[in-house]
């Protein structure tokens, strides 16, 4: 949602966009693995 969002943005600030939505995906990754580790499949 956030990059469909960035792609109306014009220059530093779609950047920033993009920034703060690779930096969502890594927290989401690293909270998905630390779920894995508390309640194995």
């Amino acid at each position: 949602m956030a990059m469909d969002f960035a792609r109306y943005l014009k220059g530093a600030q779609s950047d920033t966009l993009g920034g703060i939505q690779q930096l969502i995906m890594l927290g989401e990754l690293a909270v998905n693995r630390v779920l894995d580790k508390l309640d194995p499949p």
